[in-house]
């Protein structure tokens, strides 16, 4: 189906008003569903951008320097936050260990998953280096490739181990069939669309975009995979990073949030178009538990009721120096005026939306989390313990 951009914008208002008022009805309360048994995930598989790295890029690439890390994990740890992602409190909501990167080989446990994702990923390859504009190597479709032979090579050791200590780091291969498999991943393709593309020729990418998705679920699934969990993007247009450049945007450029209206009508789009893959990817798949989840609705609604819930200005942010034009991006250093700048963290991390400009903080990723797992913005609305659930 092919929407006008009046229609574009009729559906994005849409879609803020319905998010709002899940956000309204159900809040962060109990678990959805009642008296259905928890799955049990033995593990997850987590594939995906900067919003669920735990230490891919960071080990492929230059280190993430402090003071990221430093609220909670009390030194840098591979993630662009003060501290926990949202991946993280899913690994905590399910009792299982943090994820290591499969790209760290130090230090590293995989026997209750592995995370694939890598900071600056796209679902989409494309042609340009990560030392261009942050785009990393490792779009979705090397992920997968790297599942695939992780799950081989971890499965040959582990039958080829002689001691429960061999085997202690390594995942069970009864264990593939039972896990989650989370994906989080869009945005950077929405950041090469408004960089490469006009609004039209973004449109028209997007249902490639949402194919190769759906393709690498299904890789997932002929490899026994049967439970996925799957975020669509946030409001692109109302990360902090839009505004430091256009420091006199246009009237109407802004939301009442201060987000980029037309940014945020393309991220809208992108998820209608996902949501309907998703959907036809439950028929496709029929032994797969397919859960698309909210994530703008929770990311939006923080946004857009931030004082209320003890934060500060979403546009404001905690980690780097931004001053009119100039810009000391977090845990650099730069001379402006010759004068040594280095970009600090703030003194008070827990109070503010955005961590770095481009990344959440580690409150408002825990907040999303109170207002995603009990499945209030799932679709179907079950939490996430029950996600293996079909319904």
């Amino acid at each position: 189906m092919s929407y006008s951009w009046t229609e574009l914008r009729m559906e994005f208002r849409r879609a803020l008003v319905s998010g709002f008022l899940v956000l309204c009805v159900l809040g962060a309360g109990g678990e959805v569903l009642k008296g259905s048994a928890p799955c049990e995930f033995p593990a997850i598989y987590n594939f995906g951008d900067s919003n669920s790295d735990t230490g891919g890029i960071s080990a492929a690439f230059d280190p993430i320097r402090a003071p990221y890390g430093e609220g909670f994990f009390h030194k840098p740890a591979g993630r662009d936050s003060d501290g926990r992602l949202l991946i993280d409190f899913i690994a905590e909501h399910l009792r299982l260990p943090y994820l290591s990167a499969y790209l760290n080989s130090l230090a590293t446990n995989y026997g209750h998953g592995a995370n694939f994702a890598t900071g600056g990923s796209t679902i989409r390859r494309q042609n340009e280096t990560i030392f261009e504009y942050g785009i990393s190597p490792f779009s979705l479709d090397i992920q997968i490739v790297q599942f695939e032979q992780f799950k081989a090579r971890t499965s040959d050791l582990y039958n080829q181990a002689k001691t429960p200590s061999e085997r202690s780091k390594l995942p069970r291969p009864e264990d593939f069939s039972k896990a989650l498999y989370t994906f989080d991943i869009g945005q950077n393709d929405l950041s090469v669309g408004f960089r490469k593309m006009n609004f039209d020729q973004l449109r028209a990418a997007m249902p490639d975009i949402v194919n190769q998705l759906a393709t690498a679920v299904q890789h997932i699934y002929k490899q026994g995979g049967r439970t996925f969990w799957i975020h669509n993007t946030g409001p692109f247009g109302c990360l902090p990073v839009n505004m430091f450049y256009n420091l006199n945007p246009a009237p109407g450029y802004l939301d009442e949030h201060g987000c980029v209206k037309n940014q945020n009508v393309m991220a809208v789009e992108f998820n209608r178009q996902l949501k309907d893959r998703v959907i036809k990817l439950r028929a496709e798949l029929p032994n797969a538990a397919i859960t698309y989840v909210d994530v703008y609705a929770a990311k939006y609604g923080l946004i857009s009721n931030a004082k209320n819930e003890g934060f500060a200005d979403p546009q404001k942010v905690c980690c780097g120096y931004h001053v009119n034009y100039s810009h000391v991006w977090c845990g650099t250093k730069q001379s402006i005026n010759g004068i040594e700048i280095y970009g600090a963290s703030c003194g008070n991390p827990s109070q503010y939306i955005s961590w770095d400009g481009v990344h959440y903080s580690e409150a408002a990723s825990q907040w999303f989390a109170n207002h995603i797992l009990n499945g209030s913005l799932s679709d179907p609305p079950i939490p996430i313990t029950q996600a293996c659930q079909r319904r």
